[in-house]
């Protein structure tokens, strides 16, 4: 009997470590693809003073370029995630980065300022693709147990990615100038599409739908009346909210600091790779506590705290240079520990077979504060208003707690747990 019982285990270790292979997998080629949107999304605003003199453009004229990358993302995201859902994730994925790799070679090669702002409304359709189809994956692939911890791993390659490219961006624009910087980047995402050529074999090729009995019209009619449903919608405004203040604090801290207290662009540049690096780790941080907790909300409120107290000082006080990054590196740890809670509040509303429309409709909500964001503050910096910047980011924090904390937990078991 005993000996039975010992065969059974043996049987059942392998299996066990096979699967935990299996996710390991699925996890690092997402995360590779993250990492690279990332990456792209944020080569502007650490040169945006050399790309603004090279054409010879105000700040709101050379954010209208990010703005068009996120005018693309809100039109075609839901509908990019619908094509997730129909004809599977990894072939939707590795065309975005090979489009957002010619997309880049476009914005550093071709020449003309309205070339650049079409060449980034061209990377904004690549990046349609990689939040419906990496959660649609991580959601179909890794196991219920480990979702929270995936999710925040996929969280943090794109902190990563937003993290090192400052430092990226100027180091290579110091010896080959801003398009020397622009062609690394689709260097990059031409590396990513063949890495997912080669290895994505072990990713799903279709996504796993409910068994329904339904005509094709129908499906799509009940699609889209989850995505207008309250809770989804709720997610939406969440999500914009977290878009607008991250957009005011990763594309204008340099140039803000520099206008309201004199702080160096170097000095600044640290402080918000710090910032960016300190999310990273607290997405890691996150991703442990989401897997231990129901109460993502409560997770969310203490991140938005200490995130709204970091715009306060950095709009109001002239800090010195330590106090300054000091202060950004913890504001980041809690802004980063709220992420993967976030995405598990979509998860738990989400039914299985719809990852990709409600997590690409839900997502439009950071492209539309991406839309937003950059020109409402670049206007503020032409007319000589940065202070407004921090106030404004301080305001739709506190618009996305409220949000966050004052949401119906879902009833009964979610699908995706069945």
């Amino acid at each position: 009997m005993s000996s039975t019982s010992d065969l059974l285990d043996l049987k059942a270790q392998p299996q066990s470590s096979a699967d935990w292979r299996r996710d390991a997998k699925v996890i690092s080629l997402v995360t590779v693809a993250h990492f690279v949107s990332h990456v792209h999304g944020m080569l502007l605003p650490p040169i945006f003073g050399e790309v603004k003199e090279a054409f010879g453009v105000s700040y709101t004229e050379i954010a209208l370029a990010i703005t068009a990358f996120n005018v693309m993302s809100v039109l075609l995201q839901t509908p990019a995630g619908f094509l997730v859902d129909r004809i599977g994730p990894r072939t939707m994925l590795t065309g975005g980065l090979l489009l957002g790799g010619v997309s880049v070679v476009m914005a550093a090669l071709l020449p003309g300022y309205w070339t650049f702002v079409i060449a980034y409304a061209l990377l904004g359709i690549a990046n349609t693709v990689y939040h419906p189809a990496d959660y649609s994956i991580l959601s179909s692939a890794i196991d219920g147990k480990r979702i929270g911890k995936a999710f925040s791993i996929h969280t943090f390659a794109g902190y990563i990615g937003f993290g090192v490219t400052p430092a990226f961006v100027i180091g290579i624009a110091a010896i080959w100038g801003w398009h020397g910087a622009f062609l690394a980047a689709a260097i990059l995402a031409f590396a990513a599409a063949l890495l997912m050529m080669v290895a994505g074999h072990i990713l799903p090729k279709a996504v796993r739908r409910p068994q329904l009995a339904a005509s094709e019209k129908k499906v799509q009619k009940v699609g889209l009346d989850l995505l207008l449903s309250g809770p989804i919608l709720r997610n939406l405004l969440f999500f914009l909210c977290l878009g607008m203040a991250n957009g005011g604090i990763q594309t204008y801290t340099v140039v803000s600091q520099q206008a309201l207290h004199g702080t160096p662009a170097s000095v600044a540049n640290i402080g918000l790779s710090a910032f960016l690096l300190m999310s990273a780790l607290g997405v890691l941080l996150g991703g442990v506590i989401a897997d231990r907790t129901p109460h993502h909300e409560r997770v969310a409120a203490i991140g938005f705290a200490f995130t709204a107290t970091m715009a306060f000082l950095m709009g109001w006080f002239a800090m010195p240079s330590g106090v300054l990054i000091l202060v950004m590196s913890v504001g980041g740890l809690l802004n980063g520990m709220i992420q993967p809670s976030r995405d598990m509040m979509v998860r738990a509303v989400t039914p299985a077979g719809s990852f990709g429309k409600v997590f690409g409709f839900v997502s439009t909500g950071l492209n539309i504060g991406g839309m937003v964001a950059p020109l409402t503050f670049g206007w503020l910096m032409d007319h000589g208003q940065p202070q407004m910047i921090y106030a404004i980011v301080i305001a739709f924090i506190l618009l996305a707690l409220v949000t966050a904390i004052t949401r119906k937990k879902p009833q009964g078991t979610p699908a995706w747990t069945r």
